[in-house]
């Protein structure tokens, strides 16, 4: 069975094609293709609180590609969800309706919660060892969702208007940080050690340049060090000498900012970097709507 999630975040729009077969330890995911548009919608709705006519027509030209594509593929099942952008966007809606009459893509405004369980849709913390409590850290242009695994059970899970986007337009207030602050310290103790989950393009970066071999962590101290490093020198030269696109590059330093303040905060000092993300999570919670209807893979 192919199944297809589109994820329209404030940064970039993500389409996944994924097919999933039934094996004998369960459903096994296997990625056939992953498009990203930096359509960069939260650059309007931060600002302005709508999105404008020109990335208006870059979202239609998008999701219409996604269309064919999908087509293409033979896709019969897709989940779309736009997130914190949209969710400001005063046009949103009719944004929405657009996309549905011009390309048939069900496209549905997502809340910061929906996105956090979206995310932990994707259970990898139920994969690895009893013995630590985890934090799934979702790093995004509009907010950051946080997500509390302990003592093998989902505790807590909340989102935060603080994103990379909103970040760089000087729009996250030191209240905001407070709240979010707050809400670690009281929110995720454990009596057992933390360990951090890190979704998100940035943080994939960060994981890349680092040349960590794949299912290593991270340090705290690490993402310090890149902080202090990419943030020491100008947006040009982060882009020429870290070999990063624009969209990438301007982003990568509040993302870090994000990171590090969430796991001083939750006293933890190793982050995983596993290639998951809200496109991710939607794929495994279609899957798990189509098996309850009874469909098969």
């Amino acid at each position: 069975m192919k199944l297809a999630a589109i994820d329209v975040g404030s940064n970039a729009a993500r389409l996944i094609i994924t097919e999933v077969t039934e094996t004998i330890d369960g459903p096994s995911f296997n990625k056939l293709n992953l498009v990203r548009v930096p359509l960069r919608l939260g650059f309007d709705v931060f600002e302005k609180g709508e999105i404008s006519k020109q990335r208006l027509d870059m979202l239609m030209q998008t999701m219409k590609a996604y269309g064919h594509l999908l087509n293409v593929y033979e896709i019969k099942h897709v989940k779309a969800a736009a997130t914190s952008a949209m969710r400001d966007a005063k046009n949103g809606p009719d944004i929405l309706r657009k996309v549905k009459m011009e390309t048939g893509i069900d496209l549905r405004i997502i809340s910061g919660d929906e996105e956090a369980s979206l995310i932990y849709e994707n259970h990898v913390a139920e994969h690895l060892d009893k013995e630590h409590s985890y934090l799934y850290i979702d790093v995004g242009g509009g907010s950051t969702e946080l997500t509390f695994f302990d003592d093998s059970k989902l505790h807590s899970k909340k989102s935060f208007n603080i994103g990379t986007i909103r970040l760089l337009k000087g729009q996250v207030s030191e209240t905001l940080w407070d709240e979010l602050k707050d809400h670690i310290k009281i929110n995720f103790k454990s009596l057992l050690p933390k360990i951090a989950i890190g979704s998100g393009g940035n943080i994939n970066k960060v994981f890349s340049l680092s040349k960590r071999k794949e299912g290593k962590p991270l340090t705290l101290d690490l993402l310090k060090d890149y902080y202090k490093e990419l943030s020491s020198v100008s947006l040009p030269e982060r882009m020429n000498l870290y070999k990063m696109r624009e969209d990438r590059a301007d982003v990568i330093v509040p993302a870090l900012q994000i990171y590090v303040n969430v796991m001083r905060w939750a006293e933890i000092n190793e982050i995983y970097v596993p290639k998951i993300g809200l496109a991710d999570g939607l794929v495994q919670s279609l899957y798990e709507e189509l098996r309850k209807q009874g469909v098969n893979a």
